[in-house]
């Protein structure tokens, strides 16, 4: 994938968040500071650079739809505040810094994750609806996938499963990831689609590629997890078998792990089929996680 494409829309999605965000010496000026922190501390952009290339394969343009790009990227960085808590995961190392609570505190770090998630919506808001999607429809997409039923929902599937000598399912582990890293990837997606008053037909296709994209994500995430090393990824390797975690390399193996990310990649790309060339950022983002390092 071309990089230019990638550092571009990083720009983009960090000058967006820039403006929404308040400035860091407005009081208190601790927790915005520790916001500014944790969002500004790298990472891919993922989320924001899924929701603008699905507002243009739905033939829509970049500006209407950086109000929710700029959102899920506030939300996603939320839960990595959150989830590296001593409570949570008790990480000490996000995106090769230390962690929001190790600079700050435990007390600042659960307040900037609330700041964040909330700020989101305040974000969200400003989105400008289209023929098909009101501002409701919106912060509804956002709500339900970040909600108890999904995004928290796998947290606690997650923290439930820890230290465990049983390993989950298949179909439970399945189910944990679909809740916790599919569901807001594919809300990334859908609200992309949705600034770009995406047909039913359109937003469905869209919501299949974000479906099985996000599994195949999270698929790499735990192959990454025993193979890389914490400096490559920015985060803690091994936590994932030092807390015995159900993962898809501990339930199949490394090989068999590799090849169901491949499954889940290409029927990403099949998902595709309606936007022809149109989609094509997208396909282009399917591979680039598959290939990935970190």
């Amino acid at each position: 994938m071309e990089t230019a494409y990638l550092s571009d829309r990083c720009r983009l999605v960090d000058e967006a968040l820039d403006r929404y965000l308040p400035k860091a010496k407005i009081r208190p000026a601790t927790i915005h500071e520790a916001m500014r922190y944790s969002l500004f501390a790298g990472g891919k952009r993922l989320r924001p650079i899924l929701c603008l290339a699905a507002a243009e394969a739905c033939g829509g343009s970049v500006e209407p739809a950086l109000p929710p790009a700029a959102a899920v990227e506030c939300l996603h960085t939320y839960t990595l505040v959150h989830d590296d808590l001593p409570c949570m995961d008790d990480d000490d190392l996000r995106r090769g810094m230390p962690t929001c609570h190790v600079k700050y505190g435990e007390g600042i770090a659960v307040l900037a994750g609330d700041a964040l998630l909330t700020i989101a919506f305040e974000i969200l808001a400003q989105t400008a609806p289209s023929a098909r999607y009101d501002v409701g429809a919106y912060v509804t997409e956002l709500a339900v996938a970040s909600g108890s039923r999904h995004l928290i929902g796998g947290q606690v599937l997650d923290l439930e499963g820890e230290g465990s000598d049983v390993l989950l399912t298949p179909a439970q582990l399945r189910f944990l990831h679909e809740s916790k890293t599919a569901a807001l990837l594919t809300a990334s997606i859908r609200l992309g689609g949705m600034t770009a008053n995406a047909t039913p037909a359109k937003l469905a296709a869209l919501t299949n590629y974000g479906q099985a994209l996000g599994l195949a994500f999270q698929v790499i995430d735990d192959i990454l997890d025993v193979t890389q090393t914490s400096e490559k990824l920015g985060k803690s390797a091994g936590k994932d078998i030092a807390a015995a975690k159900s993962t898809y390399p501990a339930l199949f193996g490394l090989e068999k792990s590799r090849k169901e990310a491949a499954r889940l990649t290409k029927k990403a790309h099949d998902a595709l089929k309606p936007f022809a060339k149109k989609g094509e950022r997208l396909h282009e983002i399917a591979d680039y996680l598959l290939d990935r390092e970190y």
